[in-house]
């Protein structure tokens, strides 16, 4: 049983003949035949009543006509579905971010509503070691990171140029300084994220490479806090410049140069590099790459070519 033959046998009934239906299917009277004598002989029952010219249902005519109804309906309803998926009518997209990145996505996620109101979405957070393994055993269709995945399997782009920068509260005895060495920094007490990170490890091999000392007297569970907390004086830390764009507009924080800390860090949007992305991650890369050609650096949209690229 297909639904071609559903869909003539309901042509028959709605029609109240053969001969009709035919014309309304812009087939011939015979194919329309055939098609019933198929639908009859998997069954094992008559659909029609002998004889009869204007389509009268037998008992298990009747029975399937109800079904066929509803397998016909669904037919026009999964259709639709897809084409509003295309339309981006509706949808849905998962995305996985960590603390720091989830800074870059909000404005992004902004415009994108603008363009695409329709779909919800949900954004993870989750460890960056995490992502690419999620991206890839599909729980999220794109991941952010702060680094180039090696995996296997993953596409990525990178989104973004962010730099590396010294914060301190405003009365800080360095706040005024116009260039400060990370040697003059071995005397200061650093707030650090409790969470590992490669940015983390940078900073360390740093201040051992140039024999300073790095006193870290405190050690916190997320930006937000480690940012509130210098803002209080009670230290300073390095972050990323992203993460404290706002507190530095409204001076709650100052940024103080570090010649040493001249880094450029690279944000990418992963996603799996064998699947096509859904319309909805479609479209939201394709966010990505207006925003880019629209302000221009920090923002960038540059597919990695190679899998040593973006460190």
């Amino acid at each position: 049983m297909d639904l071609a033959q559903l869909e003539t046998f309901v042509a028959i009934v709605e029609e109240r003949g053969f001969s009709r239906a035919a014309a309304r299917l812009h087939r011939t009277q015979p194919a329309v035949s055939q098609a019933v004598r198929k639908l009859e002989e998997e069954l094992g029952e008559r659909l029609f009543e002998r004889g009869s010219r204007d389509g009268t249902l037998t008992s298990a005519g009747e029975v399937l006509r109800g079904y066929a109804d509803r397998l016909l309906r669904l037919r026009g309803e999964a259709a639709s579905a897809v084409e509003e998926l295309r339309s981006l009518e509706r949808g849905r997209l998962l995305i996985a971010a960590n603390e720091y990145t989830s800074h870059l996505l909000l404005p992004i996620l902004a415009q994108y509503r603008q363009g695409s109101p329709q779909i919800a979405l949900v954004v993870q957070r989750s460890f960056a070691s995490r992502i690419p393994e999620q991206v890839l055993d599909r729980s999220v269709e794109l991941g952010v990171l702060s680094f180039r995945p090696e995996q296997d399997g993953l596409s990525a782009t990178a989104i973004y140029e962010d730099d590396v920068v010294l914060v301190v509260d405003p009365k800080h005895p360095l706040a005024g300084a116009s260039s400060v060495s990370v040697r003059e920094l071995g005397a200061q007490n650093f707030i650090g994220h409790a969470v590992a990170s490669p940015l983390r490890k940078e900073i360390t091999d740093l201040f051992a490479r140039l024999r300073t000392p790095l006193h870290m007297g405190v050690q916190l569970p997320s930006l937000e806090a480690i940012k509130r907390f210098v803002a209080l004086g009670a230290g300073v830390a390095i972050l990323p410049g992203l993460a404290v764009l706002q507190e530095v507009a409204r001076g709650e924080l100052v940024r103080v140069p570090v010649p040493d800390l001249d880094w450029k860090r690279r944000i990418w949007m992963v996603h799996r590099s064998q699947a096509a992305p859904s319309h909805a991650a479609h479209a939201f890369l394709r966010t990505l790459r207006t925003l880019a050609a629209e302000q221009g650096p920090p923002h960038i949209f540059s597919p990695a070519s190679s899998p040593g690229e973006g460190r």
